[in-house]
C-alpha cells in the first residue's frame, strides 16, 4: 500500500486534528488562533498542523508575519479530497465542533498574539 494513502487516514484519527479541520471549514487560521480555540500549547498545535500539512489535508500561505492555514480542497490526492468532503458532512451535531467553529469566526489574531 502506498504511504500517501495511509497518511491522510492517520491524520484524521486524532480528535484535535479533526477539530482543526472543522475550524478551517470556517476560514483560514494562524497557529495562535488555533491555539486559542483549542487551548493547547503552540508546539502541540504546530505539530498537529505539520502532520495535517504532510498528509496534504491543509496548506499554508505566508501573509506578512502570519502563516495562514486552510483546507487543501484542490489537492491532487483523491483520498484527501474525499476525506475533506466527508469531513464537511460529519460532526456537525457535535457541541465541541459547533463551539470551535463559532470561536473560529470571532477569534482575533491581533488581540491574541499582541502584534
Amino acid at each position: 500500500m502506498k504511504r500517501d494513502a495511509v497518511n491522510p487516514l492517520k491524520a484524521v484519527g486524532d480528535a484535535n486534528r479533526v477539530r482543526i479541520l472543522k475550524m478551517l471549514e470556517e476560514r483560514e487560521l494562524c497557529v495562535c488562533e488555533v491555539r486559542e480555540i483549542l487551548d493547547l500549547s503552540n508546539s502541540t498545535v504546530s505539530q498537529h498542523l505539520a502532520l495535517l500539512r504532510s498528509a496534504d489535508l491543509i496548506v499554508d500561505t505566508k501573509d506578512g508575519k502570519w502563516v495562514n492555514y486552510r483546507l487543501h480542497v484542490e489537492s491532487g490526492n483523491v483520498l484527501v479530497r474525499s476525506l475533506l468532503d466527508l469531513m464537511k458532512k460529519s460532526f456537525e451535531d457535535d457541541e465541541t465542533v459547533r463551539e470551535d467553529k463559532k470561536k473560529a469566526r470571532r477569534v482575533d489574531r491581533v488581540k491574541i498574539c499582541g502584534v
